[in-house]
């Protein structure tokens, strides 16, 4: 008998991944993580977060492995998870960093008691640009607000943005119902306007300071919540004069708080709540 994989299994407002470190990473990563994320046969989870902890830096590596296999950039859900996870292990200190692909997210971990953690996230400024967000739009723009593409038989506008992964929001009048982001989200991500896919946000103005997101994650389908997608959902409101720059975020999972200055970085305040650990005794190959 081989020993286990060990890992862990933590949740943002529902959105949920598996944790596991990066010295346990099997050779086909793709099919091990479809493996581990099926919730019938595996683990379950939206994906796999694959760490590397250094705590004379003060600071994680991260890397994201979506659902599908795929690779991500970055997660919001996923950074507050992961630096919950490592206060609540004890290898890091309430304030340290996530090295993620686009760069390194500033956090700051409170405990709430148990296994769960208030986090505020530093998510860094937001990616307006349309070449660097990016889309295939010419000539480029120093931002993407209001363009109406043909997706699902129908014309949709939307707000693309970008924290590190691409986002594209679709604002409603009212909340999107299961099957508008059934038929709008697959056809909104793979859309040829966004050459590196993209993640879609549902959202509906629901009074002053409030949003409602609904969302289709890129490499995931539907999720509970989405960090970056809430962080965009409310950048793109802030660009098209519909929020102040604070905002709170409702998900199907919870809320999210969002706070844009002008000209600044983009911080976020949110909950995340490690599950538990095991080992995993399945093939490492799928």
């Amino acid at each position: 008998m081989t020993d286990g994989v060990p890992f862990a299994k933590a949740h943002g407002l529902g959105n949920d991944f598996i944790l596991v470190d990066e010295h346990h990473r099997p050779s086909d990563l793709g099919t091990w993580t479809r493996r581990l994320c099926d919730r019938h046969v595996g683990i379950g989870g939206d994906g796999v977060l694959l760490y590397a902890a250094r705590p004379s830096n003060a600071a994680v590596g991260m890397r994201l492995v979506n659902a599908d296999g795929s690779d991500g950039e970055i997660s919001g859900n996923g950074v507050r998870c992961l630096a919950s996870f490592m206060v609540w292990k004890g290898w890091m200190p309430a304030r340290h960093v996530v090295e993620t692909v686009p760069g390194p997210r500033a956090v700051d971990v409170e405990a709430l008691g148990g296994a769960r953690f208030r986090v505020v996230t530093d998510l860094g400024p937001p990616i307006l640009e349309s070449g660097a967000i990016p889309v295939t739009l010419a000539p480029p723009a120093a931002s993407v607000v209001n363009h109406v593409l043909q997706a699902g038989g129908e014309s949709v506008t939307v707000t693309a943005t970008s924290l590190g992964n691409p986002h594209c929001a679709v604002f409603l009048e009212e909340v999107a119902s299961d099957a508008l982001v059934a038929r709008l989200g697959p056809a909104l991500e793979s859309h040829p306007f966004f050459p590196r896919k993209t993640n879609v946000e549902f959202v509906t103005v629901t009074g002053p300071g409030e949003l409602r997101a609904r969302f289709w994650e890129r490499g995931v389908g539907a999720t509970r919540a989405s960090g970056t997608g809430a962080a965009s959902a409310a950048v793109a409101a802030m660009l098209k004069g519909l929020a102040g720059r604070r905002v709170r975020v409702v998900c199907d999972g919870g809320a999210l708080d969002v706070e844009w200055p002008e000209g600044g970085r983009v911080r976020q305040t949110g909950e995340a709540e490690v599950l538990f650990e095991g080992e995993w005794q399945g093939p490492a190959s799928g």
